[in-house]
């Protein structure tokens, strides 16, 4: 099973170009522009109940972008090495996350609504569900 190689410090939080106007701001996001790669899906995750957990798998292939348009969570990455936790919680500020990384979402406010850019059309195939299996295929490649 192809895996890509990568570690917890490829994952970036950028931030994405704010355009201020005390009739709002607004952010725009351009594919390889903005972000590594030119975004194939977009969805976002809200309602989510208090204590709730969203993600735990990684991708084989896939880039993301994640962003708390409000409200704000928590990511926690994970590369089978090293962990680090990323908060988010500014509508201008995102976080990169590569292929091979194990992310969960927690921590998540109330009014909390995240946004999500990948870069492929969803393929079963390419998530990796088992923690367990998750870390044996990171063992094997290194």
């Amino acid at each position: 099973m192809n895996l890509k190689i990568s570690t917890i410090y490829d994952c970036n939080k950028i931030t994405l170009n704010k355009i201020e106007n005390r009739a709002g701001n607004i952010t725009v996001i351009e594919n390889e522009i903005d972000i590594p790669f030119a975004a194939k899906r977009v969805y976002y995750l809200y309602d989510i109940p208090s204590g709730a957990e969203r993600g735990g798998h990684a991708h084989k292939t896939l880039y993301q972008l994640l962003i708390a348009i409000s409200g704000s969570f928590d990511v926690m990455l994970d590369d089978s090495r090293n962990k680090k936790t990323i908060t988010l919680n500014r509508p201008n500020v995102g976080l990169i996350i590569v292929p091979g990384i194990w992310r969960e979402l927690i921590n998540f406010s109330g009014s909390a609504v995240c946004l999500v850019l990948a870069s492929n059309n969803y393929l079963e195939e390419d998530y990796i569900r088992d923690f367990t299996f998750f870390l044996q295929l990171k063992k094997d490649k290194i």
